[in-house]
């Protein structure tokens, strides 16, 4: 009787329906849902396309809102990214959403149909990172090795929801392709309005620091920011970087944050053979540094099994505890002593 709500049900009672698991915040796809909708209000070549996941990509309300600007093309994301290409050939303002590891299938299509020819199309990536019991065939932690090395792409990841919104904003500003990758959490910081669109390929520099600088991506910037946190109260002057970029990457800012701290960390929710830390220590070679000592914080060179999220990141070391471990590492193998407190 509702295919949507069952296809992917959390835990229930059966007798009523009704489901015991409770969310805290707002869940990512909903900002991302609000920020479109009031966009589409004010440019009718804004136009929404799916692959037969309306609901999980918060979908529903445009389609109800704008019918005649909303496409499920079913389950064939390839014709998806292709329809995009089509239409932002035309004029108009496309918006793909689809999740990470379905994306994968359309790869052929981004390359030839978008970024061949420089359109305007822009790809909503939900579910970017890991997610959870679905497994291995779903986990989102291909696209920044698989999207990154595309000519004429921007790339970019949120730390929080007001910088989601503020990405989308950003995105349906520019006349090339863009890719917007964002996870499945929630957070409790909803955005006030519609933010201005932020500058192309400038991080942020969130905390300074001397002895370590962390560079993170998207959901990693928080934990990084409470590893830094606990981290000075051992001894320990930590800079994080709020990298929002993959591409175009800000090389300055990097090149300048570890040529200070000289030990460096990247973090990011993807696979770390080819991903975000990879383009972090290609924009300091390009720049003339060379950090003292590296650790790279993310999924490493396997497949991921099921598992709850929380577990998951903490197996793999991609928490603020895990973040503070490799900070602590990196202060002993480059040959000077830790703080007192930090061992």
């Amino acid at each position: 009787a509702d295919a949507w709500k069952w296809h992917s049900p959390a835990p229930f009672d059966p007798k009523t329906t009704t489901s015991r698991q409770t969310t805290k915040g707002m869940p990512y796809t909903q900002v991302f849902t609000e920020a479109l909708l009031t966009l589409a209000e004010k440019d009718p070549r804004i136009v929404a396309i799916t692959a037969a996941m309306p609901d999980g990509t918060g979908l529903v309300e445009f389609a109800k809102r704008f019918p005649d600007r909303f496409f499920d093309v079913g389950m064939a994301e390839q014709h998806a990214v292709t329809l995009a290409a089509g239409l932002a050939a035309q004029g108009m303002r496309p918006v793909v959403a689809i999740y990470s590891t379905f994306l994968q299938r359309a790869f052929d299509q981004i390359v030839h149909d978008v970024c061949v020819q420089r359109l305007p199309v822009v790809l909503a990536i939900d579910r970017g990172g890991l997610v959870a019991q679905d497994g291995p065939t779903h986990h989102g932690v291909y696209d920044l090795v698989y999207l990154r090395g595309l000519p004429n792409m921007v790339m970019m990841a949120p730390k929080d929801l007001p910088e989601l919104a503020a990405m989308l904003h950003t995105a349906l500003t520019l006349e090339q392709p863009v890719a917007l990758r964002y996870s499945r959490q929630s957070a409790s910081n909803p955005p006030d309005g519609l933010p201005d669109p932020i500058p192309i390929g400038r991080g942020e520099l969130l905390r300074e620091g001397s002895d370590i600088a962390i560079i993170a991506l998207g959901y990693m910037v928080e934990p990084a920011l409470e590893a830094a946190e606990r981290l000075a109260a051992e001894g320990l002057d930590v800079a994080v970087v709020n990298a929002r970029f993959t591409k175009p990457i800000d090389q300055d800012l990097i090149c300048e944050v570890v040529a200070r701290c000289g030990r460096l960390v990247t973090a990011e929710d993807g696979v770390v053979l080819g991903g975000f830390g990879s383009a972090v220590l290609q924009a300091l070679a390009a720049g003339g540094v060379m950090p003292t000592a590296v650790a790279q914080v993310g999924v490493p060179d396997r497949f991921i099994e099921h598992g709850p999220r929380t577990k998951l990141f903490e197996r793999l070391g991609m928490t603020t505890e895990g973040i503070v471990a490799r900070c602590r590492q990196l202060v002993e193998t480059a040959g000077v002593a830790a703080p007192a407190g930090a061992r």
